[in-house]
């Protein structure tokens, strides 16, 4: 084989409606050359042609279940590969089987492997059983279940650059008891144990976004105490679910109406993720309902 030379090869593989094509586009417009569906016996031979010439130094391969028979075999073959120099990431791209029912129902496509005669539910099973290979040597996994096309694809590209937050969309929340808890969140953090500023008077027609409240929730020692604990916490939590995977974290922090507090702690909270270089989603679900 020809000398590598400082090619990059990112392998983009997974569940079949997780987004792989999504992904491989995002890898194009970000100058990558890209080749979907390759049969992986051709991946050597792409190597040799790319390493002739200066054009492509960046590339990007799809692999699915349409063109992998034996995924242990495609992994050795890439590890051959990476033993000769080659610099090689593998992207692993997942779902839920209920996200990937639904998408499959919405779009009218037959997954790959029903042609063989498979159920939807029973293709989605044997197909992540075969695709694990990949997913176990994975450089970056991405678990599309909660994002759409544009947060993917955005993901990928800052993954690709080298961006070290690019793993995880932080998505915080604040929300009141009164009107439910919001189902998807992962982490709920109840702060209803801060004093409320909805008995002062002068306080209570405002939200948390306004100078007076937030000074007046952040000015407690309470208030003190519980950030200067909580916030080390989270910057020790966040790379853990990034090396598991997880792809979309959502905080939600709920007071009694969704007003006051949760909104103060929601905007502290995210103004300290925005320092330490993540851009968290910013949600606040009951800040115009009416107190009573």
């Amino acid at each position: 084989m020809s000398d590598e030379g400082g090619l990059h090869l990112i392998v983009v593989t997974g569940l079949s409606g997780s987004g792989i094509t999504t992904a491989t586009n995002a890898l194009e417009d970000a100058g990558f050359f890209c080749v979907d569906n390759l049969p992986p016996p051709l991946l050597p031979k792409l190597i040799d042609l790319a390493a002739e010439t200066d054009k492509y130094r960046t590339l990007a391969v799809g692999l699915d279940a349409r063109n992998v028979r034996d995924a242990e075999a495609v992994v050795e073959t890439l590890e051959g590969l990476r033993a000769t120099g080659l610099r090689i990431d593998i992207l692993f791209l997942e779902a839920s089987d209920a996200v990937l029912l639904r998408r499959f129902s919405a779009s009218r496509r037959p997954h790959p492997l029903s042609r063989g005669g498979l159920l939807l539910p029973e293709a989605i099973r044997v197909e992540r059983q075969a695709m694990h290979p990949f997913r176990e040597v994975a450089t970056q996994r991405i678990d599309t279940s909660d994002i759409n096309v544009h947060e993917c694809k955005r993901l990928v590209q800052a993954w690709a650059k080298g961006d070290r937050h690019a793993g995880l969309v932080v998505s915080i929340q604040s929300f009141g008891f009164r009107h439910g808890v919001p189902t998807e969140a992962d982490i709920i953090w109840d702060v209803r144990f801060l004093p409320n500023p909805h008995f002062i008077p002068h306080l209570r027609p405002h939200s948390g976004l306004d100078a007076a409240v937030r000074d007046y929730v952040l000015g407690q020692d309470v208030t003190a105490h519980f950030v200067d604990r909580f916030i080390p916490l989270l910057d020790e939590v966040l790379p853990a679910y990034e090396r598991e995977g997880k792809s979309y974290l959502t905080l939600a922090f709920g007071c009694t109406g969704g007003r006051h507090r949760s909104v103060a702690i929601a905007e502290r909270v995210a103004d300290h993720l925005r320092d330490a270089g993540v851009r968290p989603k910013v949600r606040h679900r009951d800040i115009d309902k009416e107190t009573t």
